[in-house]
């Protein structure tokens, strides 16, 4: 019986945090039960001051990311409720660019909530950055200290991915495919 790249022994997971400014990401290796981490950084948006000049770079680097290290999946951070409209709509869009990347190589996509990956790392869906950012340095044993969390951010989205593989309660939502996003997303995209 053929075993799905998902479910397999071994997978790379990428994991994001979207933002419009710096967008963090990691990725691991896992192997069973063991991960290895294989890289993580940032995607510095700050210079752009035209939006879709930052979207187009958020889908053209998450593409070179894929192309390069070849992920079974990408974990991606779903945004947050603010109270700041604008905030939330631009931070929507990075998310769906960085998913349409995914979606282009035919990734699964699976989406997590902050304060579940929060808890998923640390055990408290309330922790700090600085201390998600302690906690993988432990789990993952390094020792470099990134010059953004935001990029522990993103290693925090695919260590919490590699977490949920035994757990049946999993409330991360996980897309096959753009149909499967656009059927299961109706509302938000007509």
């Amino acid at each position: 019986m053929l075993m799905s790249k998902e479910v397999a022994k071994e997978r790379i997971i990428l994991g994001i945090d979207p933002g419009t400014n710096i967008l963090g990401y990691g990725l691991i290796k896992e192997v069973k039960s063991n991960m290895e981490l294989l890289t993580m950084g940032v995607i510095r948006l700050d210079d752009l001051t035209d939006h879709p000049l930052k979207l187009q770079r958020i889908f053209e680097r998450t593409l070179a990311i894929i192309d390069e290290y070849h992920p079974d999946c990408l974990a991606i951070e779903a945004p947050f409720y603010g109270k700041n409209v604008q905030v939330m709509l631009k931070l929507g869009r990075a998310q769906g660019v960085a998913m349409a990347a995914g979606l282009a190589r035919d990734l699964a996509i699976i989406e997590y909530s902050p304060r579940k990956i929060k808890q998923a790392i640390t055990g408290n869906g309330n922790a700090s950055k600085e201390q998600v950012a302690a906690m993988l340095k432990t789990l993952l044993k390094f020792t470099e200290k990134p010059e953004f969390l935001d990029a522990t951010d993103g290693l925090a989205v695919a260590v919490c991915h590699a977490f949920q593989r035994n757990d049946a309660g999993n409330s991360g939502k996980s897309y096959s495919g753009w149909a499967a996003f656009a059927k299961a997303n109706e509302k938000r995209i007509s």
